[in-house]
């Protein structure tokens, strides 16, 4: 994932957070021949991430997802179960989704991902007991912040809080833009 080679490129000049944001704020159920045309709006992002594999949804693909909110629990949910495995679930889930056509709204799915990276599946499906409506709070939060703040696009990256990048962009252009707000609060102190 471009952010991934950002991190690379950059080492500890940046320092990655991923927050919430809702696609589906409310379950639906989408129709799988919709969905699958839907998909199509993939092949242009689809195109510039060259360390991923786009794969269109077609009618033999699972059911479509019906809200986004079980991933975002799911993965805040991590975040207090296994810390260590956040990054390799987020990238996982985005696999499970774009590469393997899988319904991540569905709670089975999103523990049979967990268990993927290593994650203990009993230990996390516990975990998601517990903390469930604590992190649903926590991702309604998020997402709240996120629209009084402007952001209406995904991805969006927001550097250093202040700056909002909206939309797919290629890795030269985040490290061009992380550079010109370095250089921005070099002059300033």
């Amino acid at each position: 994932m471009r952010l991934d080679e950002l991190e690379e490129r950059l080492g500890d000049r940046i320092s990655i957070t991923w927050k919430s944001f809702l696609l589906r704020t409310e379950p639906k159920t989408t129709d799988r021949a919709k969905f699958a045309d839907y998909t199509q709006s993939w092949l242009r992002p689809g195109g510039m991430e060259p360390n991923t594999n786009f794969t269109l949804w077609s009618d033999e693909s699972d059911d479509p997802p019906t809200s986004s909110l079980p991933a975002q629990v799911a993965a805040k949910t991590l975040e207090i179960v296994d810390p260590n495995r956040v990054p390799a679930y987020h990238r996982a889930l985005l696999n499970a989704y774009f590469t393997d056509n899988r319904d991540i709204s569905n709670w089975d799915v999103l523990l049979d991902v967990a268990a993927e990276v290593g994650v203990d599946r009993v230990g996390f499906a516990a975990g998601i007991e517990e903390h469930n409506t604590a992190m649903t709070k926590a991702v309604i939060d998020d997402h709240n912040s996120a629209i009084e703040n402007g952001v209406t696009a995904v991805p969006t990256v927001v550097i250093n809080e202040v700056l909002p990048i909206p939309g797919a962009q290629d890795v030269d252009s985040y490290e061009r833009w992380i550079v010109k707000v370095e250089q921005a609060m070099a002059q300033s102190e």
